[in-house]
């Protein structure tokens, strides 16, 4: 019998939990699920057949070198920063790991040493990262191997809410970590346009939205997101005159939150004094000028050039942002002020389902045309607990794990899912799971 430790028990784990559980029998596994909270694990496992909860502390140096020890191949869904000590453990006890995060440069420094001892430190294999890495490098493999010079690349992700469920004025509810979302784009932003590289600070990502079509469910947006310019490499596109990766969002998103984060709203390093005691429309307050004859919402609309009658100011009062109502969050930043307030407004419904949403744009030219190829993808979620973002990170996780345990999968070393005996099997299975890309050659 082959030993699974699963550490973490989180919104991404359900369907990861539920696929090797469900073939635990079959493929000789005993899967152990460790978290913090032994009542979730208990919750995610259920009456799984070969699954065992523990309460589990990856900060505890000896139950962390026990279960490890006692595991062939181990599942890391912990936040990102924690997956070092994980890494570190199976180095030392000679396992495989598997995690959907993204690799940081302390994971990379053991990559010769998980090829001396055999095994695969796998990351970057759930949703972005993970399905995007695959879903592109399928694509870019077979445009290179029929004699086709891409010129640009463009990829863009958005967790959002399903179109039946999308009710409110933003087109938009929390799917993940809502601190994700309030702070996002505080890095800036950085691309390649036609050769000309692109520098964009926080304060303008938001400005620099595009839109976009994706068949089947209409019109969306999409703003820069974070650091295109390592993916040259990481694809083999190192001389390539443009790419880009962006966030998706739907029209109109992108003009109202850049409001929020031009006047200071968003921001995450200085405390609100007194912020427990003030209202929404005081901490809206005093970002802005004193004018005695304007209204708070006044003064905002002309700070950020608005109308006061637009869509984009009605977004803004449909938030509760101008309303008289109590903060009571002590000693808060700007930022843990508005992800207080969206959490209430953004926040899913009990009947609600979710949506993921993913296309790839491929401008190339072939035998002396040029020609684009879009690839897309869309997924919803199927209830509360299968989310379409548990599905899409977790179904990944899961099929590789059984890939590498079952020896399908023999590379070694720290890798990422962008070589063909990854990623060619996993794609073939996801699409059993309604994780299929649509490819159409467009005009512009």
């Amino acid at each position: 019998m082959k030993n699974i430790f699963i550490i973490g028990a989180g919104l991404s784990t359900p369907c990861l939990i539920e696929y090797l559980t469900e073939r635990s029998e079959e493929y000789n596994w005993k899967v152990t699920v460790g978290d913090i909270s032994k009542e979730m694990v208990e919750k995610r496992l259920q009456d799984c057949p070969n699954g065992k909860a523990i309460a589990f502390d990856v900060f505890n140096d000896k139950q962390r070198a026990k279960y490890i020890r006692e595991a062939d191949l181990v599942i890391s869904m912990l936040p990102a920063r924690m997956h070092y000590l994980v890494a570190k453990a199976c180095i030392r006890y000679k396992k495989d790991m598997v995690t959907a995060s993204y690799v940081s440069n302390e994971v990379k420094e053991f990559h010769q040493q998980a090829k001396e001892n055999g095994t695969i430190l796998l990351n970057e294999i759930g949703l972005d990262p993970g399905i995007d890495h695959m879903s592109a490098m399928k694509v870019i493999n077979e445009l290179k191997e029929s004699g086709a010079k891409l010129s640009a690349f463009r990829s863009s992700t958005g967790g959002l809410v399903a179109p039946k469920y999308d009710n409110n004025p933003w087109n938009y509810k929390f799917t993940w970590n809502p601190r994700n979302v309030v702070v996002a784009g505080q890095g800036g932003a950085q691309f390649i346009s036609h050769g000309a590289y692109k520098y964009i600070p926080y304060h303008k990502v938001f400005t620099r939205s595009q839109r976009m079509h994706i068949n089947g469910y209409g019109e969306f947006e999409n703003y820069p997101n974070r650091d295109s310019l390592k993916y040259r490499t990481i694809y083999g596109l190192e001389d390539i005159p443009t790419i880009y990766r962006g966030t998706i969002r739907r029209p109109g998103f992108s003009k109202t939150w850049q409001t929020l984060v031009e006047i200071g709203a968003t921001d995450d390093s200085f405390i609100v004094e007194n912020s427990e005691n003030m209202t929404y429309r005081d901490f809206i307050n005093t970002f802005l000028r004193y004018e005695e004859e304007l209204t708070v919402e006044q003064k905002f609309a002309k700070y950020v050039g608005l109308e006061d009658d637009s869509i984009f100011m009605y977004r803004l009062r449909w938030l509760g942002l101008f309303e008289d109502k109590k903060i009571e969050l002590k000693n808060a930043t700007p930022a843990q002020i508005m992800q207080k307030l969206l959490e209430t407004k953004w926040k899913l419904d009990e009947d609600d389902k979710d949506m993921i949403v993913m296309q790839h744009r491929f401008d190339y030219e072939l035998n002396g045309e040029q020609k684009i190829l879009e690839s897309s993808m869309a997924v919803e979620g199927q209830d509360s607990i299968c989310t379409a973002m548990a599905i899409t990170v977790g179904y990944p996780v899961a099929i590789a794990s059984k890939l590498i345990l079952t020896g399908e999968i023999t590379s070694t070393g720290v890798k990422l899912p962008t070589t063909k005996d990854i990623y060619e099997p996993i794609l073939k299975e996801l699409e059993s799971f309604g994780i299929k890309f649509t490819e159409k050659e467009i005009e512009e």
